[in-house]
């Protein structure tokens, strides 16, 4: 009974965490998007949009768009991690 109720927990932990393990994407004006696990507060000459988790760009601008990996605290530019 008590390994029962310990699994049902350990599901349930993993369950919140996989939901919130990406908070949001985030794209710069030259295309290049990536998820962060936190929104941060981005100066706006960054020139960068901020989407809910679930976003995607739209099909008919597919060419446009690219996905980069994030790097910790910051941003791409000019195809260059920039950390703040």
């Amino acid at each position: 009974m008590t390994m029962t109720k310990a699994a049902l927990v350990l599901a349930g932990a993993l369950t919140l965490t996989a939901t919130s393990a990406s908070a949001a994407v985030v794209c710069n004006d030259e295309g290049d998007c990536w998820r962060v696990k936190e929104r941060y507060e981005y100066k706006p000459e960054f020139r960068l949009r901020v989407y809910e988790d679930d976003w995607r760009w739209p099909e008919a601008e597919r060419e446009r768009y690219r996905w980069r990996e994030s790097r910790g605290r910051g941003y791409w530019r000019n195809g260059i991690w920039i950390e703040f």
